[in-house]
Parts: structure tokens; C-alpha cells; sequence
């Protein structure tokens, strides 16, 4: 990974009209990154919460559950 600071001494290096078309092209590229809408899976959810569930018998949540249904 290039340091910023060494990236940017490069740039300054470069004549105008290269700075300029630099500009241009990384003003292009992020606003399709920015415009194209971040897709997710709804597997990146398995797990989530996970801890509130150590302990529970399974059965025993199920069977306190559908016992409340009935009022």
C-alpha cells in the first residue's frame, strides 16, 4: 500500500492538465461507486445474535411460546 502522503507528492509532480484528467478520473469512478447501491445477502446474518441463545433449550422456548398463543 502506497503511503498518502507520497501519492500525493507524485500528483503534485505531474503538469497540470495530468492533474486535471487525474481529477477527472477518480471524480468518475467515485460517483459509480457511490451511485451503484450496495448489495447484501441475508446469509451475511447467519450468527447474529447468537449469544442470546446459549443456554436455551430449544424445546422448552418453543413450548413457553405457543402456550402464550392461547392467552
Amino acid at each position: 500500500m502506497v503511503p498518502y502522503d507520497e501519492v500525493r507528492r507524485t500528483v503534485q509532480s505531474l503538469p497540470p492538465s495530468e492533474q486535471l484528467r487525474l481529477v477527472a478520473e477518480l471524480a468518475e469512478h467515485l460517483s459509480k461507486r457511490m451511485a451503484a447501491p450496495q448489495r447484501h445477502s441475508l446469509l451475511e446474518l447467519r450468527g447474529l445474535g447468537k449469544e442470546l441463545w446459549n443456554g436455551v433449550d430449544p424445546e422448552e422456548y418453543l413450548g413457553k411460546e405457543r402456550s402464550s398463543w392461547d392467552g
